[in-house]
């Protein structure tokens, strides 16, 4: 019986379930009842057999208990270290962290091009290198010229001695910083004029009876694209001309940003046409244009159409008002969400990596991530199109003569 008592505190002392731990009890007391009130050595040996399988049984019972035990800490660890983990890598941030604007360019690993941050305050002009919002480790520090100065958010804010923000000081803070999406835009605008001039200087020598060459061949046909397909149609054989220096400097200029976001190390890697003040400012470009070319009767079809009812020129007078104002707002709008969109799905779907943890997700991530890479080429192309379609649109129905007399004559009848 002594081996009993030991198996009985070995029960105790291990995590099994109940139903395990009265089996065991029952099972010991099942045999001590054979082995009492068997009344001959025959029938103790026809339920040897039963006695090896119910042991057979309690062991595997143990086994599973025992096992479940473990399996549950070894989860509970897991999870406590992957939700360690997860708080480390935050998806969203490092998303918003490569789509947005920055004081510095990276080039590869920890190096960066750290570029000039160009203040003025009441205190005057004051330039300094980014570098000095950083400290040795790399961490965010304050910078202390003529007042003591922080990143918050992306901005450059005057903070007090307690590195807090000072609201009213900041206020009377003027930024006139060098960051990267400005230096991709120069960049973008160097690639342009060397591109451009380029041709322009061959078309001097060669004239333009001979047949294009080098970078002439590549030029020629995307400028007769812009002429023929987007600014005759819309603007018209007539008035075209005037508005093709524009429409082709809108052109390239989209076109560039957008295929220089793509290039994922430097120079390229700047989310410029994402970002909403370049595409505001474009779009501002694009209603001054519009408006300033308009003759007579463009204002007349806004503020009272002609051909209608006195009560419906009331009526359509604020709604093509405020489509004034709307159709260079859809420019900007359009231009940022559908190259900021782009961006942010190739980024998501690189983080699925880190997000499984494993480099089995890359074997998705990456072909779904360089598939959406090859689409937005063809967007890039696209929205610089749509952009300057539209424009060319809006000058052509801004410049349009209209036949009045054919209104005149439906109003009558």
């Amino acid at each position: 019986m002594e081996y009993k008592t030991l198996i009985f505190k070995f029960l105790e002392s291990i995590q099994i379930s109940t139903f395990a731990y009265n089996f065991s009890l029952n099972l010991f007391k099942f045999k001590g009842i054979i082995t009492i009130f068997a009344p001959n050595f025959e029938i103790f040996m026809a339920l040897k057999p039963i006695k090896s399988l119910l042991a057979l049984c309690l062991s595997l019972l143990l086994l599973s208990s025992s096992t479940k035990v473990w399996a549950n800490e070894t989860v509970a660890a897991t999870k406590e270290h992957a939700n360690a983990e997860e708080g480390a890598f935050n998806v969203t941030e490092t998303i918003l962290d490569h789509i947005k604007d920055d004081h510095s360019w990276h080039i590869w690993g920890h190096t960066s091009l750290h570029l000039p941050v160009i203040l003025y305050t009441s205190k005057g002009v004051e330039v300094f290198s980014s570098s000095k919002f950083l400290d040795e480790h790399h961490a965010p520090a304050i910078y202390k010229g003529n007042f003591d100065y922080k990143i918050v958010e992306g901005k450059t804010k005057i903070v007090n001695t307690a590195g807090e923000v000072d609201k009213e000081a900041s206020k009377q803070l003027w930024d006139f910083s060098i960051t990267k999406n400005v230096a991709s835009l120069f960049v973008s605008v160097f690639i342009m004029l060397t591109v451009l001039l380029t041709a322009a200087g061959a078309y001097k020598k060669t004239g333009i009876k001979s047949a294009p060459k080098g970078v002439q061949s590549l030029m020629e046909p995307i400028v007769l694209f812009v002429r023929d397909e987007v600014a005759i149609p819309n603007i018209g054989a007539k008035r075209h001309g005037k508005y093709m220096p524009f429409l082709l400097t809108i052109f390239f200029l989209v076109l560039t940003n957008n295929f220089l976001g793509l290039v994922p190390f430097f120079p390229g890697g700047a989310n410029v046409s994402g970002n909403i003040a370049f595409t505001m400012t474009l779009a501002v470009c694009v209603f001054i244009v519009v408006n300033l070319s308009a003759n007579k009767s463009y204002w007349e079809h806004i503020f009272w159409m002609p051909g209608m009812h006195w009560s419906m020129k009331l009526f359509l007078a604020p709604i093509e008002l405020i489509g004034v104002f709307t159709k260079p707002i859809s420019l900007m709008i359009r231009l940022f969400a559908n190259i900021t969109a782009g961006h942010i799905l190739v980024l998501s779907l690189i983080c699925l990596i880190f997000i499984f943890k494993t480099v089995f997700a890359s074997a998705i991530a990456v072909p779904f991530a360089v598939f959406i890479g090859m689409i937005e080429l063809l967007v890039a192309f696209l929205q610089a199109y749509i952009f300057t379609m539209l424009s060319a649109m809006y000058i052509g129905m801004a410049t349009e003569e209209h036949a009045h007399d054919e209104h005149k004559e439906l109003a009558h009848h």
